[in-house]
Parts: structure tokens; sequence; C-alpha cells
């Protein structure tokens, strides 16, 4: 089976056959000499089922609290006198913060400690969901979800660079994988419960609901995640930084990944910003409970994204992708059908291929930085978050100018691009491989 998908394969298993090797070294060394052990995290090992567990609540939290809004914002239009595309900004300032803030926190996270950082973060953004109930007009609630966004931005790129540095390669893949089944978990229990506290008790209530679950989610985090062994601290200097990202920038490879993330997510955010819009129309006409609940199919991706491990090593990353992408597809197709059933199977077919081609496309990243991790993890972020604002508004507009089938060409445009950068990937991993024979 050919290696990588978007051309990270030769890297990544270059990787995982190194750490193949220190792993079974031992047969092959003569008795008297040291063997190196990795003391890094594998499944079955010392803290590595803490480590998921704390991780997978993290993520939980995230979701939970990053996308709070998204299955309200018929109520918050209603209760605002506002539009689908401005009520839209609750969810897409808080996930264009968290694109912006996400590099320069993971400064801060090379500086200070993957798990000092994702604390802060976490209490800063669980302390700001508190005060989110009570915004006095729409501006105020867009203003403080910003705030939220920046705060959570610490985060995912703290969780990714842990990882990296804290489990082995070959267990990688399966580590990242939990983290974001934690993110599709959160991102469905607070909408399947914001939901259902709406429609009794109004979205207020709701989003304060989500507020005390994500304030546990943290607080049992911090009490489980083992300290980490292998993080060694590094600059601050803006120079080592720009430094760090303009070579992270210069990998042609790199940026098809984030490119990758960015598409996906614009799908994923377009098609769930607006789902509920279509739904509360006719000829639906569905309740604010019953919609929530539409949010259960999450739990595919849960699935999918924790046995992405798998699905590579079966296809390869490139044909992992490509079953992404077509998934994806067939779900935008279905979901065209004016059928509850096809529409529900259309949601569950995209979940399933955004998550995996999610997490597939992070775990490269992880795999192909060497150094600066966090910045290499922070820019991945920050394509994926932008492309999640750049979905949920670019969906409104295309839902209130072409209803639903106008947000299906956006997500059909978006797929097309994953395709299309897998397939330009695949090519340059085949012409560096030429070259490499016919230097040798």
């Amino acid at each position: 089976m050919p290696s990588a998908s978007t051309g990270a394969s030769t890297i990544v298993d270059a990787s995982a056959a190194t750490a193949l090797r220190t792993e079974t070294a031992p047969a092959r060394v003569a008795s008297t000499e040291a063997v190196p052990v990795d003391s890094r995290m594998a499944p079955g090992g010392p803290g590595y089922r803490r480590m998921s567990l704390a991780l997978f609540l993290a993520g939980v939290a995230t979701f939970a609290l990053l996308y709070s809004t998204q299955a309200l914002l018929p109520l918050i239009s209603g209760d605002f006198g506002v539009t689908a595309s401005t009520a839209s900004w609750t969810v897409s300032a808080a996930t264009g913060a968290l694109a912006l803030f996400v590099l320069p926190l993971s400064a801060l996270s090379e500086r200070f400690g993957r798990r000092t950082l994702m604390t802060v973060s976490l209490a800063i953004a669980v302390s700001v969901g508190l005060l989110v109930p009570f915004a006095p007009s729409v501006g105020w609630l867009v203003a403080l979800r910003a705030v939220q966004g920046a705060a959570l931005a610490g985060l995912p790129v703290s969780a990714m660079a842990y990882l990296a540095e804290e489990v082995r390669p070959k267990a990688l893949i399966t580590a990242i994988g939990l983290f974001v089944a934690g993110n599709s978990v959160g991102g469905m229990s607070g909408r399947v419960i914001t939901g259902w506290v709406a429609q009794e008790w109004g979205w207020r209530v709701a989003v304060g609901v989500i507020g005390l679950i994500a304030v546990g989610c943290a607080v049992a985090f911090r009490l489980l995640l083992p300290a980490p062994k292998h993080f060694k601290a590094g600059s601050l200097r803006p120079a080592v930084l720009l430094r760090t990202v303009r070579g992270h920038l210069a990998n042609p490879l790199l940026c098809r990944l984030y490119a990758i993330g960015a598409l996906f997510m614009t799908v994923f955010g377009a098609v769930y910003t607006v789902i509920g819009y279509r739904l509360t129309d006719a000829p639906f006409s569905l309740p604010q409970g019953i919609i929530g609940s539409i949010f259960l199919v999450y739990l595919v991706g849960t699935v999918s994204a924790s046995t992405a491990g798998k699905l590579v090593g079966r296809l390869g990353r490139r044909g992992a992708l490509y079953l992404a992408g077509g998934t994806t597809t067939a779900g935008l197709l279905v979901s065209l059908a004016d059928s509850l059933p096809l529409i529900l199977l259309g949601l569950v077919l995209i979940t399933a291929g955004f998550f995996a081609g999610h997490a597939v496309a992070s775990s490269s990243v992880s795999h192909t930085a060497k150094e600066g991790r966090a910045q290499a993890s922070a820019l991945y972020q920050s394509a994926y978050y932008l492309g999640s604002s750049a979905g949920g508004t670019l969906g409104a507009v295309a839902f209130h100018s072409g209803g639903w089938a106008g947000t299906v060409a956006l997500g059909l445009l978006a797929v097309l691009g994953v395709v299309t950068i897998t397939v330009v990937g695949s090519h340059a991993a085949r012409t560096q491989r030429r070259l490499v024979a016919v230097r040798h």
C-alpha cells in the first residue's frame, strides 16, 4: 500500500519506522551496551489512560463552549430581532478569535509548558462562559464570544504538541483521534443539551448550563493530566517565533495539510450553522429540542475520529483522505432531499467524513513537524478555525440567497479543494521518490 496521502506519508512513515527500530533495538544490541528506553506513553502503559481521559474532557469543554450558541441561532435571532447572518457571528466571532490568537499563544506554550497553558485557557474560557447568559445585546454577546474563543486558542495547539512530545509515534494518530473524539462529544452534547434546555427555559439558561458543564470538565482535566516529562522550554523572542513560522510555511506538505483542515471545516461550519434554520422552516417546522437532538449524529464523528489510525493503516493517508472527502460529498448530496430521514443520513455522512479527515490531517501535522511543534499545530488550528468562521458566515449568506442548495454548493466546492490538494500532494510525493531513486 503506497504511503502518505498528501505527500505526508513519506515523512510520517519514516518517523514511525525510526520509532519502531528504537523500540525493537534490544534484540540486536549486545547485552553489555546500554539500551535507550522510550519513556513516552503508549496504550496500556502508565499514565496513558489518565492522559486520554483528561484530553478527551478538554476536547469536550472546548467544543461545547465554542459552539454553544450554534443550535440556538434561531432563538437568538428572534430574541434580538436580527437576521441569520448577524446571529451567526456569535459562532464566527468565537472561532475567528481562536484562529487569530492560536499562534501567539503557541509561543507561550513553548515557553511555559503545555499543561500550564491548557489549564489557564480553560479557566478563562469557562469564566467567560458563565457571563455569556447575561449579555444585554447581540453586540455584547458577540464580544463575549470573541473573548471566549481567544481564551480557548491556547488549548488545541497545546494539546497537539503535548501528545506529539509525550506519546510514542506509532500511537500518536490514535491518541489525537481520541482528543478529536472529545471535540465531537462536546459539540454534540452542547447542542443537544442547549436545544432541550432552551425549549423550556430559553437560550440564556441553555448556555449557562453549558458553562457549568465546562467547569466540571476543566477541573477533572487538571486533576487527571499527567505532568509532562519531555517538554523543553523554548524562547519567547519574536525573531525566533517568526523564523519557526516561516520555516513551517515554507514546507509545502504542511501548507497542504493546513488547507485541507480549513476546507473540511468550511463544510462542517456551513452545514451546522444553518441546519437549524432549515429545520425550523416549513415543511419540517421542528421544535428547538428536536433540532438540538439532531446533533446526536456527532456520535458518528466520535467513532470515525477515534478509528482514524486503523483507517490509515488499511488505506494509507491518501486513501483515508479520499474516503473522507467522498463520504462528505455523498452526505451533502443526500441532504438535498426534502425528507427528514435523508437529511439525517446526509448529516451522518458529512459528520463521519469531516472528523475522519480532520483527525488524519491534524495527526500528519504533528508527525511532520520536528521542531516548533506548537507553532506547526497552531498554524493548522488557525487555518482550521478560520475555515469554521468562513463556513459559518458564508454558509449563512449562501442559505439566505440560495436556500439549502446554496449551502450544499459551498460545501461541494470546499470538498473539491480537498481532493485537488490531495492529488497534488500525492503527485509531489511520487516525484520526490523518483528523484531519490535516480540519485541512488
